[in-house]
């Protein structure tokens, strides 16, 4: 059935298209029952699914990724379709709109997206207050991904994310720092060790001053080169944090069916979707086995089937996250998934503090 209504979606604009999923879900606060129906039509219940994961327990390993669910609008109505946990934002300090429209593309022949957002959000008090709205009682868990306001220049980076943490710390149950979204000017290059120091220490700073320890996380490009990525590896193990999410969108255009002129046409931005999945696979992979399965991580990248949940498990991920595969296969994907975990061994990896 979604096959056939997704034909009408992608007669739509995407980005007119997810703000039309984003209301939608919301009016289902209205209609008596909606919730549950939803609870029963898409939710997988099975102990076997549960993973302990940074100190948190998760009902199962499949999230949301960054991104789909902005300002945390509809954190309670996605808890409804199945998934296990959401991250929300990027969050900003302030309020920002992003990159002039058209900004997200469409590429069907790749089941693949090509986004430059620029990060817009309501900024972080604005989220705060949707979060109290719609996360009444704690159902799921809420990762809350930090990013610093474009008109910020770098070298004063670490204060941003300084203050986006400590405005969020009592409303989410994990943080991710993203210095590795393409779609940002100059913020790929928070990923070279000395700023990327200042930014942890600051964080790290923070949550020692605080009552309940906080996991932070740090989410990496794919486009890091091995010796970039053992550098990233190296500080996470040094400075103490708690995992690694990989990866983020990919700048390269590799491999694809949609003709070269139609893709240069559309111009900048991050790849996701299918092209994505081996390379995403490859990182984690490589992360597992170099920390020698000592640092959680969360895969997310290419996840288009439930095939490629079980290797991205298998390949060393403790949790995984889809975004572009959810939009292509609707709200029955995370069903599918974990249908399929529930049948499979090889996936599941030992429980990690």
């Amino acid at each position: 059935m979604y096959t056939q209504l997704r034909k009408i979606i992608f007669r739509i604009g995407p980005e007119t298209s997810h703000i039309l999923v984003i209301k939608l879900l919301k009016c289902l606060r209205c209609i008596p029952f909606a919730k549950s129906i939803l609870r029963l039509a898409f939710s997988v219940r099975d102990k076997s699914l549960e993973r302990e994961v940074l100190g948190i327990r998760f009902k199962n390993p499949v999230g949301l990724a960054a991104g789909f669910d902005k300002n945390a609008e509809v954190v309670g109505e996605l808890d409804c379709l199945g998934f296990g946990f959401v991250e929300i934002g990027s969050v900003t300090p302030l309020p920002q709109s992003g990159n002039p429209r058209p900004r997200i593309f469409r590429l069907p022949a790749d089941k693949a997206l090509i986004n430059r957002m620029g990060v817009n959000n309501a900024g972080a008090k604005a989220v705060i207050k949707s979060l109290h709205r719609c996360r009444r009682r704690k159902q799921i868990v809420v990762g809350g991904n930090l990013s610093k306001n474009t008109t910020t220049f770098n070298v004063h980076a670490p204060a941003d994310y300084e203050r986006c943490f400590a405005l969020l710390y009592n409303e989410v149950d994990y943080f991710v720092v993203n210095v590795s979204c393409p779609n940002v000017s100059d913020l790929t290059q928070l990923q070279d060790r000395d700023i990327l120091t200042q930014i942890i220490d600051r964080l790290v700073n923070v949550r020692h001053y605080r009552d309940d320890y906080k996991p932070i996380l740090l989410k990496i490009s794919p486009d890091l080169n091995t010796a970039q990525l053992d550098d990233i590896i190296d500080l996470v193990r040094e400075k103490g944090i708690d995992g690694i999410v990989a990866v983020n969108t990919t700048v390269t255009r590799e491999a694809l069916q949609t003709p070269a002129e139609k893709v240069e046409a559309l111009g900048k931005g991050g790849l996701s979707g299918a092209p994505l999945a081996a390379k995403a696979i490859e990182r984690v992979r490589y992360i597992h086995t170099k920390t020698e399965g000592q640092v959680p991580i969360i895969g997310v990248g290419g996840i288009m089937t439930p095939d490629d949940a079980v290797n991205m498990l298998a390949a060393g991920a403790s949790l995984i996250q889809v975004y572009t595969g959810f939009i292509y296969n609707g709200p029955i994907f995370v069903k599918k998934i974990l249908k399929r975990l529930k049948q499979e061994d090889s996936w599941t990896q030992p429980l990690l503090p």
